[in-house]
C-alpha cells in the first residue's frame, strides 16, 4: 500500500470523486491494494470510493496528541477538549465501511517515550472497542523498539514502524508473538523524466560529510531537481528497491504503507524555496508516474511488465546508466540501432538490471525472454525538435454535474510523434462549445510557481495537464491547445 495526503494536486484539497476515482486506479494500476489516510480521517466519499474499488484502508486519527509537532498552529491545542469527540465521531462515520481495516490512533507522536503515552494510547483505544471491536489498532512509530510507551501499553495490536529498516531483522525477538504494519516506508525522492546524476551509489539527500570536524552538505542540484533513478533518498529512509528487498526477505513481514503514492503540496524534502510540493511520489502531482512506478508494478502484480530508463537523448559519446524493470520473465537482451549489447537477469536479490551505454543517437530496445521465447518488447527512441502537441484525455464523455471532470494528458512530441523529453513549451488551452470549464491546470514539476487556475502551463520533461470540468449544459465542449512554433491539437469532450 501507499500512504496519501488528502490534496488532489491543481484542484486543491476539496474532496472530488472522479480526480480521487483516477488517483485510485493509478494506484491499483501499479498494484496497490491499500492506502493509510496520512494523517486524518479521510472524507466519507473517500471511503465510498475505496468501498467501490476494493482497496483497504487504514483509517488514521491524529497526528499529534498533547505535544505539538509545529507549536502555534498544531493539534496540541485542541486535543485536550476534542480527542474523546473527534474520535468517537470517526469510528461511528466509518465503522460501517468495508474498506477500512485498520485504525491508526497517530502518527509519529512525540509522547512515544514519554510516560503519558500510556494513558492516552489506552484511552484512544479504550474509545474505539466501545464502539468497534473487530478491526485492530495501530500506531505509526518513528522511534520503535524497547522503550516505547505506547507499545509498552498494550493498547495497539498492531505494532507499526515508519521507517527504521534496521531494526525489523529483530522485530520477532524484541516483540515475540507480536504482529508487525510498516505503517511508512522508504522516502524515496524523484523527479520524472530527470536523470542528472549518476545512479551507481545510493545517497541520503541533503546529507554530508564531515571535513575537519565541521559537517559539509553534499551538494545536490542547482534547478532543485532530484534523479528519477531509485538512488536517492531522505536520511531516514530508504530508495524504493531497499525497502522492497527487506521487506520481501523476512516473511513476518505483513505489508507495508509506502511514502507516498503521489506528490502532494508542501513538504518539498530536501529542497526549500523556490520547490513548492513534494519528492516523495510514485506518482507526480498532476498523475504521471516516474520510472519506479514500474519497479512496483513488476513486483506488486501479475503483469507482464518491461520498463526502460531513461530517456534516449544525450550528448554524442556520453556514458549513459541504462535501467530495466521486468517481470515474468528470465532475461531481457538490450540493443541499440539493431546490436545487440547482451542479455542480464536479475542478479541476488536486485530487482533491477543495468548496463553502461555509449550514447549514439537511434532506438534503444529491449526484449525480454521465458525458457527462450519472446516475452514482451519495449522501446525508446532519440526524438528531434518540438512540432506539434498531442491531447489524450482520460474520460471522452462526463456528466453536466458541476463536478465532473476530465483529464487531458498534454503531450509535446517531434516529427515522428515522439515525445520530447526536455520539452518546455508554453502551452496555452481555450474551450469552445458547450458549458465547460478549465478547472485546473499542471505539469508535475515541483517548482513551477505557474497558478493552478492559469489558461496556459508549460510542459515539464515533455508532458502538462490540463483539467476540464461539467457545468448544467449538456453539449460538447472543445479544448484546443497552442504553443509558439507547435503545431497545435483540439479534442472533443461530451457532455451529457
Amino acid at each position: 500500500g501507499v500512504c496519501q495526503h488528502h490534496d488532489l494536486g491543481a484542484l486543491g484539497t476539496a474532496f472530488n470523486v472522479h480526480a480521487l476515482e483516477r488517483q485510485f486506479k493509478i494506484l491499483k494500476e501499479m498494484g496497490v491494494n491499500a492506502i493509510r489516510t496520512s494523517h486524518n480521517p479521510p472524507a466519507p466519499q473517500f471511503l465510498d470510493l475505496a468501498d467501490r474499488m476494493g482497496l483497504i484502508i487504514m483509517d488514521e486519527a491524529f497526528d499529534v496528541w498533547q505535544v505539538h509537532k509545529r507549536p502555534q498552529f498544531d493539534a496540541h491545542l485542541f486535543f485536550n477538549e476534542w480527542h474523546q469527540r473527534d474520535l468517537t465521531d470517526q469510528i461511528l462515520r466509518d465503522r460501517n465501511h468495508p474498506s477500512v481495516m485498520i485504525w491508526s490512533i497517530g502518527n509519529e507522536i512525540p509522547e512515544q517515550r514519554d510516560t503519558s503515552a500510556t494513558r492516552i494510547a489506552r484511552e484512544l483505544a479504550g474509545i474505539i472497542h466501545q464502539l468497534d471491536t473487530t478491526r485492530p489498532i495501530t500506531t505509526g512509530n518513528n522511534e520503535p523498539g524497547p522503550g516505547n510507551k505506547i507499545v509498552e501499553s498494550g493498547a495497539v495490536d498492531l505494532l507499526g514502524y515508519n521507517y527504521h529498516n534496521g531494526k525489523l531483522a529483530t522485530f520477532q525477538k524484541d516483540y515475540p508473538g507480536k504482529k508487525f504494519i510498516g505503517t511508512e516506508t522508504a522516502s524515496a525522492l524523484e523527479s520524472r523524466g530527470v536523470y542528472n546524476t549518476s545512479p551507481d551509489t545510493i545517497q541520503r539527500w541533503p546529507g554530508g560529510m564531515v571535513v575537519d570536524g565541521k559537517r559539509v552538505p553534499r551538494p545536490m542540484n542547482a534547478d532543485n531537481t532530484v534523479n528519477a533513478y531509485d538512488n536517492i533518498s531522505a536520511p531516514w529512509g530508504h530508495t524504493h528497491e531497499e525497502t522492497l528487498k527487506i521487506y520481501k526477505k523476512h516473511a513476518f513481514l505483513s505489508g507495508q504503507f509506502v511514502w507516498t503514492g503521489f506528490d502532494y503540496i508542501g513538504e518539498p524534502w530536501p529542497y526549500q524555496w523556490p520547490s513548492r510540493s513534494s519528492y516523495f511520489g510514485i506518482v507526480d502531482l498532476a498523475g504521471f508516474p516516474k520510472d519506479v512506478y514500474y519497479l512496483y508494478q513488476s513486483e506488486w502484480t501479475s503483469k507482464t511488465v518491461l520498463h526502460l530508463l531513461p530517456h534516449w537523448n544525450w550528448q554524442p559519446g556520453k556514458v549513459v546508466d541504462v535501467w530495466a524493470y521486468y517481470s515474468n520473465a528470465d532475461e531481457v537482451e538490450l540493443f541499440l540501432n539493431g546490436k545487440s549489447l547482451g542479455t542480464k537477469s536479475k542478479q541476488g536479490d536486485s530487482l533491477h538490471i543495468a548496463w553502461k551505454v555509449n550514447y549514439e543517437p537511434g532506438t534503444l530496445k529491449a526484449v525480454s525472454r521465458k525458457d527462450g521465447k519472446e516475452v514482451k518488447t519495449t522501446e525508446v527512441k532519440t526524438a528531434g525538435a518540438p512540432a506539434r502537441i498531442e491531447l489524450s484525455a482520460d474520460r471522452s464523455t462526463i456528466r453536466s454535474n458541476d463536478h465532473d471532470l476530465s483529464f487531458i494528458t498534454v503531450k509535446i512530441v517531434d516529427k515522428d510523434g515522439i515525445m520530447v523529453p526536455d520539452a518546455d513549451n508554453d502551452v496555452k488551452f481555450k474551450l469552445s462549445g458547450a458549458d465547460g470549464f478549465l478547472a485546473g491546470v499542471d505539469n508535475g514539476s515541483q517548482t513551477s510557481h505557474e497558478s493552478f487556475k492559469a489558461d496556459h502551463r508549460k510542459a515539464f520533461n515533455g508532458l502538462a495537464l490540463a483539467i476540464i470540468g461539467a457545468k448544467n449544459k449538456p453539449g460538447k465542449v472543445t479544448i484546443t491547445a497552442t504553443a509558439d512554433g507547435l503545431t497545435s491539437a483540439s479534442l472533443p469532450i461530451t457532455i451529457k
